[in-house]
């Protein structure tokens, strides 16, 4: 069992930024990739950003250049650092959490904070 909370969304012009924060707390063992996804209204969840416990990072191309994604294994704890934010990231973003052993793979969902940007 694992509960992931984030913080840091908010409201913010074009070109503000945001800091995202996503801490885990439960089971610790066989943490894998954490990450980032966001849902815009009346839109699929789409990938933002992860990163393996090994630090191998991937972005989704619509935020490669202006987010950057890091990681705190000691804490448990995952980032996102959003800069130079456009009306087009404004959705709810929502922390990922896989958790693995030799045999299982389990996937975990945070709540889900609210990023909106206006113009």
């Amino acid at each position: 069992q694992v509960q992931l909370v984030e913080s840091g969304g908010g409201l913010v012009q074009a070109g503000g930024s945001l800091r995202l924060s996503c801490a885990a707390s439960g089971s610790a063992f066989g943490i894998n990739a954490m990450g980032w996804y966001r849902q815009a209204p009346g839109k699929q969840r789409e990938l933002v950003a992860t990163v393996s416990s090994g630090g191998t990072i991937n972005y989704a191309d619509a935020v490669k250049v202006r987010f950057t994604i890091s990681r705190d294994n000691a804490k448990h704890t995952v980032y996102l650092q959003m800069n130079s934010l456009q009306p087009e990231d404004t959705a709810t973003y929502y922390c990922y959490l896989n958790r693995s052993g030799r045999m299982w793979s389990r996937d975990y969902w945070g709540q889900g904070t609210q990023v909106t940007v206006t113009s």
